[in-house]
């Protein structure tokens, strides 16, 4: 590569700067009242007092470098699931493993598979590392398989998925994700991101982990950001098949995982019961949630996740644009979705009663008044 003597500063290797940046949910608004932020898929419960516990304990010991292989952490993972420990790899977040992935398996002339709504960190980091995103369309926010497949080519070398899908809240049955599997080519690597995995409550789900001592091209990564509620610790793992492993390995960073991540994740995992009461609210409100945002004549995504994709009137003075300023300016914080491919639509996390009570009188009230507020 020839360097550019006439620039005046150092310049970013060639399309780095045609990357859209990854854009995340808004934190504040002005208004006096109240602010509940539903923009995230951020539990409302947080994490639970056993993490809380961990992580402080390691306060007193700051000055020492954590455990490089995340001993323990990994090891909570393992009793967890009852998976080997030697096929678990810890991140800081599956941001960091699904970046890694990227890095190990693509590169310059090669093309990576994602879905038209699929989580925009798929696009960046095959761009990153000079690899063509090949963009498949979904059938009504739902993954399809036949598309994904016809996407194939020779220069295939990963494929990304969200199950559930993000910010659709939908998925695809592990007799789909088999089908999906068996055709593509064995130098190709599925990659099955299962972010809201915990949430899934329907008999026909399967995260991946239940592939990964079959297959040798399937690798499934999961997250302490939602259900754990420690996303400020920013903590990923990944399942996968020992050579994927190996691979990655060799490229993450020594200490990738803080101790107090490693520490608070272990106990976080552990508690089961935490978890269980967890799923068990967010199954109630969530049915709660779409059954009044249906009442009131919106359209609501059906979803296993801990978010509803709700979609807006065509009439631009009942749009998502006009609804999330209405619902920001009354302490609502909800989420765009217009840089996943959903223009009219916001992404709804479901909060604690006081939250999902006051956003559908807020949403209602909006549905009600005739003008768009600037």
């Amino acid at each position: 590569m020839q360097t550019d003597t006439t620039a005046t500063h150092p310049q970013p290797k060639k399309g780095i700067l045609d990357i859209a940046a990854y854009v995340p949910g808004t934190n504040t608004v002005k208004t006096s009242g109240k602010i509940y932020k539903l923009s995230s898929n951020e539990t409302p419960f947080g994490p639970c007092p056993a993490a809380i516990e961990a992580y402080h304990q390691v306060a007193g010991n700051l000055e020492l470098y954590p455990d490089g292989q995340a001993h323990n952490l990994r090891q909570a993972i393992s009793e967890t699931y009852g998976l080997a420990i030697g096929n678990i790899m810890t991140g800081n977040g599956s941001d960091e493993l699904l970046g890694l992935l990227a890095q190990a398996y693509v590169g310059p002339g090669d093309e990576g598979i994602i879905t038209e709504h699929g989580f925009s960190i798929y696009e960046i980091q095959m761009r990153v590392n000079g690899a063509t995103p090949v963009i498949v369309k979904e059938k009504n926010c739902r993954l399809d398989v036949d598309n994904i497949l016809a996407a194939i080519s020779s220069r295939t070398r990963i494929v990304f998925i969200a199950n559930p899908g993000n910010p659709t809240g939908t998925y695809l049955p592990a007799n789909e994700i088999r089908r999906l599997h068996a055709g593509l080519p064995k130098n190709v690597l599925l990659v099955l991101d299962g972010a809201y995995a915990e949430y899934v409550q329907t008999s026909d789900y399967e995260a991946g982990v239940e592939f990964i001592s079959t297959y040798e091209n399937i690798v499934m990564t999961r997250t302490f950001s939602k259900i754990h509620g420690l996303a400020g610790l920013r903590i990923g793992w990944m399942y996968a098949p020992l050579h994927v492993i190996n691979a990655v390995n060799r490229m993450r960073g020594p200490f990738n995982v803080s101790s107090a991540a490693q520490a608070a994740g272990a106990a976080a995992i552990r508690d089961r019961n935490f978890v269980k009461q967890s799923i068990a609210f967010n199954s109630k409100w969530r049915a709660w949630l779409a059954c009044e945002l249906t009442s009131v004549g919106l359209e609501v995504t059906p979803s296993v996740t801990n978010f509803l994709l709700v979609h807006f009137p065509a009439d631009e003075k009942k749009s998502a644009a006009c609804a999330d300023d209405y619902l920001k300016a009354r302490g609502y914080i909800l989420r765009r979705v217009d840089n996943y491919g959903l223009p009219n639509a916001l992404r709804l996390t479901i909060g604690l009663e006081d939250a999902n009570r006051g956003v559908i009188c807020a949403i209602t009230e909006f549905l009600k008044q005739s003008r768009c507020l600037i």
